[in-house]
């Protein structure tokens, strides 16, 4: 279990946090919270196993490349 923050290597915002979590909960992937604290977050986190993040996150394969 990963957050976005973990996965991502830099702070997800607010914005993108929501877009993935309305989507976890679209195809019913189990989300966990931790608690974290740091000079620029105080708070819950929430944490998305790797495999929904790594499909998520994949890049989109282009297949009518000119070459």
């Amino acid at each position: 279990m990963l957050s976005l923050y973990d996965y991502l290597g830099r702070a997800a915002g607010t914005e993108l946090g929501r877009m993935v979590f309305r989507i976890s909960q679209t195809k019913n992937v189990k989300v966990q919270t931790k608690e974290v604290s740091n000079p620029a977050y105080q708070g819950k986190v929430l944490m998305y196993p790797k495999w929904f993040l790594d499909e998520y996150f994949k890049t989109p394969q282009v297949d009518d490349l000119p070459f």
